[in-house]
């Protein structure tokens, strides 16, 4: 189940995780976090392709093309058995910005995004049928887990995709780990 967990720069919990959507969704919001739960429009299979996928999900996605106005929409999948999951995980770990929103919408899976805003850390845990939506310029990082296992709708306003402008900051070490987080939630 999602969960909301917040914390100070320091790594101190400011108060008790929340499971509770409207919560999550209302807390993000405050933050100009767009937090979304979606349901698909149809029956969709474990092993569905980007076609299937993005069918299956076709009324949602379209309704936020409507509000952002995307240049690509596309799905990525990423198991346990991936052979690069390290060199991919490490790549996100560290703290860092985008000129772009970025929006991902989980079809299956789960994933830890960190938003840093006025100097909170919002643990942000997205599990099948969260959609979030990061501003451009948050401050940020995103943990899948040393065994990754999510499937995801990206959605990009800029041709070139996920670009990202690290930060240098070394903030991203104080936290719990995605394993480690979903351990104690």
């Amino acid at each position: 189940m999602s969960t909301l967990s917040i914390y100070d720069e320091a790594g101190t919990a400011l108060a008790p995780s929340t499971r509770d959507f409207n919560a999550i969704a209302g807390s993000l919001a405050a933050l100009g976090v767009q937090f979304e739960r979606w349901c698909a429009d149809q029956p969709l299979a474990a092993e569905a392709d980007q076609k299937a996928v993005l069918n299956a999900y076709r009324e949602s996605v379209d309704r936020l093309n409507k509000q952002y106005g995307f240049r690509s929409v596309d799905v990525v999948s990423l198991g346990p058995d991936h052979p690069n999951k390290e060199a991919m995980r490490q790549k996100f770990l560290n703290e860092h910005t985008h000129g772009d929103f970025e929006i991902r919408f989980f079809v299956d899976g789960k994933g830890l995004f960190y938003l840093h805003i006025a100097g909170k850390v919002y643990l942000v845990l997205c599990e099948k049928g969260d959609l979030i939506s990061v501003p451009a310029n948050t401050t940020h990082w995103f943990d899948m887990g040393t065994n990754p296992d999510f499937k995801c709708i990206r959605f990009f306003t800029t041709e070139n995709g996920w670009e990202a402008e690290f930060t240098g900051s070394g903030i991203a070490r104080r936290f719990p780990s995605f394993d480690d987080h979903l351990a104690r939630v």
